[in-house]
C-alpha cells in the first residue's frame, strides 16, 4: 500500500515551507553564490592579467577558451559519473582542484612574470574540473528541493549568479588594483565553500544502488542511455534544440548591445551601466518566473517571454541613448529568464533520479557546443553590414523561434501540467505507457525509482 505524501496529510491551504528555512539548501545556495561570485572575479582578472603581460588581445581569448574546452570535454563523462559514483565525492572533489588551479596562478603571479603556458594550463584544469562540477549540480540539486519549488529554486539560483556577475566585476576590478595576485586567491577560497557547503548536506545526494542491481555498464554506455532517455521525449529533443538556438541568438545579442552603445557614442562607463541595468533585469527576471508560472502557466510564459525577447531586438536598434539601451536591454533579460526558469525546471521534473546527471550534462554540452556560433556570426554579421542591421537578423531569428513555440504544441504539452503534477518518464528499454505517447509517464507508483518516501524529487513513495 502506498504511503501518503506529506502535502496529503496536511492542510490544504498551506504551501510548501520557504526554502531560505531548508538548511541543506542554504548549504547548496550559498556555497554556490560564493564561488560564482569569486569566478566572476578572476574572469575579470585573467584578460587584465594576460593583457599586463603579453598586450596580446589574442592570448587573453586564448585562456578563455582553453577554460571553456575543459569544460565541455568533461561535461558529458561528468554526467555519466554523476548517475553511477557518489555525487557529494565529486562535488567536493571538483571544486578543491578548481581552488588549487587558482591557487597556483595566484602564487605565480604572486612571485612575478608568470609563464603564459602555466596560466594556459591552470585555465584548462579549473575548466576540467568545472566540467564535472556543473555535470552533478541538477542531480543534486532535485535531491535537495521539493519537486513543487524547483521552479523556484532554478529561479533563485539564476538571480543568485546574476547579482554575482554584478558585484563580481566592480569587486574584481579593485582587488586586481590592489594587487594582480589577489583576484586569484579570492577565487581560489571561494571554490572551497562548495567543498564545506556539500560536507554539510544532510539529505542523501545519490545515486542509490540496490543489491538487486546488476554489474555497471561502461561510461559510453551511460552516455548512451542519457541520449537514448532525451530521445524519449519530445519535449525534451525540442527544448535540447530549440534552448541551443536560443542561447547562440542571445549571445549574439549580447555582443552587439556593446557593440551598439560603442556605435552611438558611449564609452566604457556608458557600458557598465547599461551591463548592470541588463543584470537587474536578469534578477528581475528570475523573481518573476516562478510568479508568472503559477499565475500562468509554463507554455504562455514561455511563449509571451519569446515574443518580449524578440521585441527588445527591434526596440533597441530605434533608441539613441545609452541608457536608453540599457532599458530596453534590462526588458531583454526581464524575459529571458523565465524562458530558462520554464525549460529548466520540467526537464528536472521530467528526468528520473538516475538519469539526472546524463541527460543534463548532454544538454549543457549541446547547448554550450553551439553558443559561441552566436557572438562570432553576429560580429561578422556587424562588420558587413553595420550593427543596427545584424540586431534586426537576430530579431528575425528570434522571431521564428517565437513562431515555433506555437507550431509546436504537440512538443510541448507538458507545459500544460501543473509542475508538482508531472510525472517521469520511463528509463530507456522500458515498455511505453499503454497507448500514450509524450513526455509524461505512468502513475508515480509505477516508477521504479529508489528512495525512503519523503517529498523531495530524489525519492519516490513506499509501497
Amino acid at each position: 500500500m502506498a504511503q501518503a505524501r506529506p502535502e496529503e496529510t496536511g492542510p490544504a491551504s498551506v504551501g510548501p515551507p520557504s526554502l531560505w528555512r531548508d538548511r541543506d539548501y542554504m548549504y547548496w545556495w550559498s556555497g554556490n553564490g560564493l564561488s560564482t561570485l569569486g569566478t566572476s572575479v578572476s574572469t575579470l582578472a585573467f584578460p587584465l592579467l594576460v593583457l599586463h603581460l603579453t598586450g596580446s588581445a589574442a592570448q587573453a581569448g586564448v585562456i578563455t577558451v582553453l577554460h571553456m574546452v575543459g569544460k565541455l570535454a568533461t561535461l558529458a563523462v561528468g554526467g555519466a559519473l554523476a548517475d553511477r559514483v557518489s555525487r557529494r565525492a565529486i562535488l567536493c572533489l571538483a571544486p578543491l582542484v578548481q581552488a588549487v588551479s587558482m591557487g597556483v596562478v595566484a602564487l605565480l603571479v604572486y612571485r612575478g612574470a608568470p609563464s603564459i603556458t602555466a596560466i594556459g594550463a591552470m585555465a584548462l584544469v579549473s575548466g576540467l574540473a568545472a566540467g564535472l562540477r556543473v555535470a552533478v549540480s541538477m542531480p543534486v540539486l532535485r535531491r535537495i528541493v521539493p519537486k513543487e519549488q524547483i521552479a523556484t529554486a532554478t529561479a533563485q539560483g539564476m538571480g543568485r549568479d546574476m547579482v554575482a556577475q554584478l558585484v563580481g566585476a566592480p569587486l574584481g576590478g579593485l582587488l586586481y588594483a590592489m594587487g594582480r595576485w589577489i583576484p586569484f586567491l579570492f577565487d581560489a577560497v571561494s571554490f572551497l565553500f562548495v567543498t564545506l557547503g556539500s560536507l554539510l548536506i544532510r539529505r542523501p545526494l545519490g545515486p542509490d544502488r540496490h543489491p538487486g542491481d546488476g554489474p555497471r555498464s561502461s561510461l559510453a554506455k551511460d552516455v548512451g542511455d542519457g541520449l537514448r532517455m532525451i530521445r524519449r521525449s519530445d519535449y525534451l529533443v525540442f527544448t535540447l534544440i530549440w534552448g541551443a538556438v536560443l542561447n547562440a541568438v542571445a549571445e549574439g545579442f549580447i555582443l552587439l548591445f556593446v557593440v551598439l552603445i560603442q556605435h552611438r557614442g558611449g564609452g566604457p562607463t556608458a557600458v557598465g551601466l547599461a551591463t548592470s541595468l541588463a543584470v537587474t533585469g536578469g534578477v528581475i527576471g528570475a523573481v518573476l518566473g516562478p510568479l508568472l508560472m503559477g499565475k500562468l502557466g509554463a507554455r504562455r510564459v514561455l511563449i509571451i517571454s519569446a515574443w518580449v525577447f524578440m521585441a527588445s531586438f527591434a526596440v533597441v536598434v530605434s533608441v539613441s541613448q545609452p541608457w536608453q539601451i540599457g532599458l530596453v536591454v534590462m526588458v531583454a533579460m526581464i524575459s529571458m529568464v523565465p524562458m530558462n526558469v520554464v525549460t529548466e525546471s520540467y526537464e528536472v521534473r521530467l528526468v528520473p533520479d538516475q538519469y539526472q546527471g546524463r541527460v543534463a550534462a548532454t544538454s549543457r554540452f549541446f547547448v554550450q557546443g553551439v553558443q559561441w556560433i552566436g557572438p562570432l556570426g553576429a560580429g561578422i554579421l556587424a562588420d558587413a553590414a553595420g550593427v543596427e542591421r545584424a540586431i534586426l537578423v537576430l530579431a528575425a531569428a528570434m522571431a521564428l523561434l517565437a513562431v515555433t513555440l506555437h507550431a509546436a504544441r504537440r512538443y510541448l504539452r507538458v507545459l500544460d501540467i501543473p509542475l508538482a503534477d508531472v510525472e517521469e518518464l520511463l528509463p530507456p528499454g522500458a515498455p511505453p505507457p499503454g497507448e500514450e505517447s509524450g513526455p509524461t509517464a505512468p502513475p508515480e507508483n509505477d516508477i521504479p525509482t529508489p528512495a525512503t518516501g519523503t517529498k523531495t524529487l530524489g525519492e519516490a513513495q513506499q509501497r
